[in-house]
């Protein structure tokens, strides 16, 4: 379903399996070709592609996990000799990749008339990437709306650092994660900071959206500053949060990060 958003291109939201998105990046130059992004299910791109008389042009990986890789080799085997450039991390095995990125390049998507710089996320995977351009931000499972990925392979350091990066962003930018876990994270963000007005208008319109069964991302990236716990982690209401649970002072950004991270994991709200 096409969703309408504050941008310069335009993309859609493929649901996939229980909780994931697939994203589908339409050109600017010829709107019939696209790019998706993290095809963990090659059935429901095919669909897309063919309800809506899309082109395949190339594929964006963020990071290895089968959810975003799965359906890679279907949907080439479907394209033999056709040139469908598979951009994604270097140091991770990706089905199909042909082109091997680790954060600082641009990619030109000269057929769709995109151009994405990448950043490299580490945290959630070693080699995760992140794709920004045309005010929209591809995050993978680095942040998500009033969340952040699990530390599968990296570190808090890490994930605090690409966190970082990606919040420095423009306010404007439209976040676009893989997973819609938004009503489960603000329910841990109402733990984390109960008064935060942001947290409480932001879950009366996801509540909203899900009971319609509407995605509810893309997300300005401003919004989640005002009320996502893992871009807020040095804000003093957050940092006292966290030591209340913990039961004792904390005041490194880090290990105030890490031991948030770790309280998340433990939340059964």
């Amino acid at each position: 379903m096409p969703i309408d958003y504050d941008a310069d291109l335009s993309v859609s939201a493929l649901p996939a399996f229980q909780d994931n998105y697939v994203w589908v990046v339409r050109g600017l130059l010829d709107e019939r070709r696209v790019a998706v992004v993290d095809p963990g299910d090659a059935t429901v791109v095919e669909q897309a592609l063919a309800q809506h008389q899309w082109i395949l042009d190339s594929i964006l990986i963020t990071h290895h996990h089968a959810d975003h890789v799965g359906g890679i080799e279907a949907l080439l085997s479907r394209r033999p000799g056709e040139d469908v450039p598979v951009f994604g991390p270097a140091s991770e095995s990706i089905p199909g990749r042909s082109v091997a990125l680790s954060g600082g390049e641009t990619i030109n998507l000269t057929r769709l008339g995109l151009t994405f710089a990448v950043i490299s996320v580490p945290g959630h995977t070693l080699g995760h990437l992140a794709y920004y351009g045309h005010n929209t931000l591809f995050s993978g499972d680095t942040l998500f709306s009033a969340g952040c990925g699990r530390l599968f392979e990296g570190t808090a350091a890490q994930m605090l650092h690409s966190l970082d990066r990606l919040g420095s962003l423009p306010g404007s930018t439209q976040v676009c994660c893989t997973h819609e876990y938004t009503a489960s994270n603000l329910r841990f963000a109402a733990v984390v900071e109960p008064l935060n007005e942001a947290r409480v208008e932001r879950t009366a319109q996801v509540l909203e959206l899900r009971a319609k069964g509407v995605p509810t991302l893309p997300v300005r990236l401003s919004k989640e500053r005002a009320y996502n716990p893992f871009l807020r982690s040095r804000e003093p209401s957050v940092r006292a949060a966290v030591q209340a649970h913990a039961g004792r002072a904390i005041v490194d950004p880090m290990e105030v990060f890490a031991t948030l991270r770790r309280w998340k994991d433990e939340f059964r709200g």
